[in-house]
């Protein structure tokens, strides 16, 4: 008989990055658990572990039979696709992979993101969005234009420091099966061009990048998804909220796609309440 854990003692998990003493994703599942009966002596644990680029091989070979699960984060997200032994459909669409569960020795990889931003988006009342405009072109960017993609997006506009950061995430976008019109340009060229409105602006680049010029420009969107939490509100929210709009946040797409995470980590489900409130009360404190 073997002496190897069987699933249901797999009960350790954490999320990965660099850096990573920011993340909130311990306060929120530490919260779901508590929440769902799974702390305490023999339950599961959360913590947070820095990894830096290039070793997250390294890392998964070093853990032991116990654990079940891995939030990752940037800039481990390409690592974590390579380095996986199943990768679902959407992560390898998304091109990045953002949960790792461990199950019988196999590393199962998948991508939480999108759906989270689909139901982000769908908890403040967003159904449908005609044309976008994303700010930026990492790995954010890609999961929330396939996010727009699910929400039957039929333009979106990728808005970069240069064009040749947005290929990954257009290739992505081309290659869904509802595919959009993609179109790529830089700051300086959207800027200049006085864009007509968008439905809706997701922004994944860095508060510095909100200038005033872009808030003119782009606050105005009757929907703006910004993947910010920290700090909040960052000056593109604070614009919109001024001129009406519907504000996301980076917040929203945490809780909504670490509720995905919880799920397949312990088979259990959790609610959107008990992870948003873990997630207000762990900002607060800082």
């Amino acid at each position: 008989m073997s002496d190897a854990p069987s699933r249901t003692d797999r009960r350790r998990c954490g999320v990965v990055g660099d850096p990573i003493a920011h993340s909130l994703s311990p306060a929120l599942h530490r919260a779901g658990y508590a929440a769902e009966g799974l702390s305490g002596e023999g339950g599961f644990t959360y913590d947070a572990h820095r990894v830096e680029a290039g070793g997250l091989l390294g890392f998964v070979t070093g853990l032991d039979p116990v654990w079940r699960g891995l939030s990752v984060t940037m800039p481990l997200k390409r690592e974590a696709l390579a380095l996986a032994d199943e990768v679902t459909p959407l992560a390898r669409a998304a091109g990045a992979v953002n949960t790792l569960v461990l199950d019988d020795g196999r590393l199962r990889g998948d991508n939480t993101d999108v759906p989270g931003a689909v139901e982000a988006l769908r908890e403040r009342g967003v159904d449908a969005v005609g044309s976008a405009v994303v700010l930026g072109g990492g790995a954010t960017a890609t999961s929330l234009s396939l996010a727009l993609c699910e929400l039957g997006v039929r333009r979106i506009t990728l808005v970069v420091r240069s064009a040749e950061r947005a290929g990954e995430t257009v290739d992505a976008v081309r290659a869904h099966p509802d595919v959009p019109e993609v179109l790529v340009t830089t700051f300086a060229e959207h800027l200049a061009t006085a864009p007509a409105p968008a439905d809706l602006v997701a922004a994944t680049v860095p508060v510095d990048a909100q200038t005033d010029e872009v808030l003119d420009a782009l606050a105005g969107a009757p929907v703006v998804f910004d993947a910010v939490y920290d700090p909040w509100p960052t000056p593109l929210a604070h614009a919109a909220t001024s001129r009406g709009g519907v504000v996301v946040n980076g917040l929203d797409l945490l809780v909504h796609q670490a509720l995905l995470q919880f799920e397949q980590f312990t088979g259990e489900s959790t609610t959107v309440e008990v992870m948003r409130g873990a997630g207000l009360a762990a900002l607060a404190a800082r």
